[in-house]
């Protein structure tokens, strides 16, 4: 999971729609003059660097006539929103299916892969997901891993007080009441990343609210100031009822050490806080179940969404080699290899997550019962994270529906 950022991307699109051709020149000389191929592989996600880091070596030893490079910024949309606003593009670019992937696809910086071999493997739920997010029937990515969103769970300590996995909201509150009640923290929280903040929140609305919710806020139909909505917000409040002391000065890192030290029972967060949790506790016995939402077990389901996606600048002057090279990343047991270290589930088929720790998540990803991240469509100059933070911080539910509906008919009016 990274940090929402709020970088409007107005002069970005009007600047991609004057400048149709463009960048890597550098690139298109070195592929010209028979020397080595080089390609910039510019992705968003601090947790995979390692795992890319081997992929990319794997693929250079095999092809020592292209040479690829990754590249990890710290804050990567923003950095490669300013680097597009530049005309600087990388060759290929690994992000999330997000609100700026949706933009800069608009835009038309990305290829088409519409009937690429690249797409014959792949689960159609979620290029489905993409074409959505777009509003497009181009297909500008190639889904490459999926996370899940959820709530990490401390077996061990659940054994001890004799919990079981919820499924109801109304069961997950009576289990941190018992854990509250043993003197324990049952969620740890870690408010001061604003993004993390998110976690609970997709959790809640894309379930209560729906996805469609926000093509109906589009329209003009709905707003957030609505029942649906004000009830995911009165059960966002209720969550910081069982949280700890100094939640608001708490991060992401600092949540993922206390856990592994086994300082609360649940931590609210997705399959991408694993590997890092198990870096600080090896032995630790942890699982992550589906955040049950509603009271009603069939319509609380897991949010998942694309994680990784895998795209092309229209403008680089290696088509061949990047594709070659995003056709070695599908290949089964690279991704087998991706997906193994980060916890996370494979878009190509046949390719499984069996480890032990997402297994109580297996069900749903099976049976298709998934739905996609709430935040993927709300326009990221929004900041719906801080929106929310600053709701924790004040509990004026009021302020935040209206809030809400006011930031987004903002971004619409600029549109």
């Amino acid at each position: 999971m990274r940090k929402i950022t709020s970088v409007i991307l107005v002069s970005i699109i009007l600047l991609l729609a004057l400048n149709a051709c463009g960048n890597n020149t550098n690139n298109n000389a070195a592929g010209d003059s028979g020397k080595k191929v080089k390609l910039e592989f510019f992705q968003n996600k601090v947790e995979a660097k390692a795992s890319f880091d081997k992929l990319v070596k794997k693929f250079n030893d095999a092809n020592p006539n292209i040479v690829v490079t990754q590249v990890n910024p710290p804050d990567a949309e923003t950095v490669l929103k300013t680097r597009v606003s530049k005309k600087d593009i990388p060759d290929i670019i690994g992000m999330g299916a997000t609100d700026t992937f949706s933009q800069l696809s608009k835009a038309g910086l990305f290829i088409d892969f519409s009937g690429d071999p690249l797409t014959t493997n792949l689960q159609p739920v979620y290029t489905e997901t993409l074409k959505k997010l777009t509003g497009s029937e181009q297909l500008n990515g190639i889904p490459y891993s999926a996370n899940a969103s959820g709530i990490i769970y401390n077996k061990q300590m659940f054994t001890e007080l004799g919990l079981t996995i919820p499924t109801t909201w109304d069961e997950l509150i009576a289990v941190a009441q018992k854990v509250k009640d043993a003197g324990k923290i049952p969620f740890y929280l870690t408010n001061k990343d604003s993004w993390t903040l998110l976690v609970p929140f997709n959790s809640l609305s894309s379930n209560i609210v729906g996805i469609n919710f926000y093509d109906q806020r589009k329209e003009g139909t709905i707003k957030f100031d609505s029942p649906k909505f004000r009830e995911v917000a009165e059960k966002q409040l209720k969550l910081l009822d069982f949280g700890h002391k100094d939640m608001a000065g708490k991060n992401y890192n600092d949540g993922n050490t206390a856990f592994a030290k086994g300082e609360s029972a649940m931590y609210l967060q997705g399959v991408w806080a694993i590997p890092e949790i198990l870096k600080a506790n090896p032995e630790m016995q942890l699982g992550v179940f589906p955040f049950p939402a509603t009271n009603e077990p069939a319509n609380n389901k897991v949010v998942s969404g694309v994680d990784t996606l895998l795209t092309i600048s229209k403008n680089t002057g290696h088509l061949e080699e990047a594709k070659k090279f995003i056709a070695f990343l599908q290949q089964a047991e690279n991704i087998q290899a991706y997906i193994d270290e980060q916890k996370a589930f494979s878009a190509v088929k046949g390719v499984n997550q069996s480890d032990a720790t997402v297994q109580d998540l297996k069900a749903a990803f099976d049976s298709g019962n998934i739905v996609d991240f709430s935040d993927h469509y709300i326009p990221s100059a929004m900041k719906a994270d801080s929106i929310i933070q600053s709701f924790y911080q004040k509990k004026n539910l009021d302020a935040y529906v209206k809030e809400f509906d006011n930031e987004w008919d903002k971004v619409a009016s600029r549109k």
